[in-house]
């Protein structure tokens, strides 16, 4: 796939990676148990730094949102994104979705990531996104538990209908969830067609769908919109030599396996025709133009 040669234009659209080995994806939650997690192979220190390298070559920052069970076996990992210039925030411990949780549990896992992170770092943690975008209309409670803890932003909402998560009620672009608090959440990107919500904030709708598609919904947002994108991808989705697992359903082994040899190419036209930053940054800026959750 030939890479843009013209300079991005428009404005500053949100870069993340949520960093999970290609073992801990909701695809086979069912298929592998955690207790076994730690007896299989490693890849994710490869995979992100082949991302730290597409990044430096592209001149663009992008956050982190890394799980702590993660970040506790590869701190070194986590100084090398740091000293690159991204931004860490948090995924949750071993991605268990939020409302799988009760409030105390939601807040130790919280606590126990932030730890991880800063202790490898040196750097505050003020951003989270909940595996799975998991926070939805079942959990408001979580935002309440998140700015008890001090974090500034969230990008934790798909504002759409899908099997593993949605909340298709839930505003488009930033909004702040808590009438007492400056917390921001920032929504994964959707685009409208014929009345429709589209997911097109990247993952696998990115690297199963035309490249075309994810140029057309950000330059909707981007344009008609005046609004940033939100996109993110995982390490494990530029792995195509990662492990095949038999035994997973073929719904699942279609989701997690479709193009991962693709997905590199597609990335790098991506960050070079489009401006991309961190995602404290964005969730900075848009603060001020964020909706209240409750007007």
């Amino acid at each position: 796939m030939d890479t843009p040669r013209h300079s991005p234009t428009g404005p500053t659209n949100g870069l993340s990676v949520d960093v999970e080995e290609w073992f801990q994806v909701g695809a086979f939650e069912n298929v592998i148990d955690r207790g076994d997690w730690g007896e299989i192979g490693d890849r994710v220190e490869r995979n992100v730094d082949a991302i730290l390298e597409m990044f430096d070559e592209a001149e663009v920052k992008a956050t982190f949102f890394t799980l702590g069970w993660v970040a506790k076996r590869h701190p070194a990992v986590m100084r090398r994104i740091a000293e690159h210039g991204h931004e860490i925030a948090s995924h949750g411990w071993d991605h268990a979705r939020v409302f799988t949780l009760t409030k105390e549990e939601f807040a130790e896992d919280l606590k126990r990531t932030k730890a991880v992170l800063e202790d490898a770092t040196g750097f505050a943690v003020t951003g989270y996104r909940a595996p799975s975008f998991s926070i939805d209309a079942r959990t408001p409670w979580a935002y309440m538990v998140l700015a008890e803890q001090g974090y500034a932003y969230s990008s934790s909402v798909a504002p759409v209908v899908h099997d593993h998560y949605g909340w298709r009620e839930a505003p488009r672009f930033a909004f702040r969830p808590l009438a007492y608090s400056n917390l921001v959440e920032i929504p994964v990107t959707t685009a409208e067609f014929a009345g429709r919500r589209l997911a097109a904030g990247g993952g696998g709708f990115f690297r199963v769908l035309p490249y075309a598609f994810s140029r057309w919904a950000i330059r909707q947002v981007n344009r008609r919109e005046n609004r940033p994108a939100v996109f993110y991808f995982h390490p494990w989705e530029i792995d195509p030599g990662q492990p095949r697992l038999e035994g997973a359903p073929l719904k699942s082994k279609l989701r997690h396996y479709t193009n991962l040899d693709k997905m590199g190419d597609k990335l790098r036209q991506l960050v070079r025709e489009f401006h991309w930053g961190r995602m404290d940054v964005l969730a900075a800026r848009e603060a001020g133009r964020a909706t209240d959750l409750a007007a």
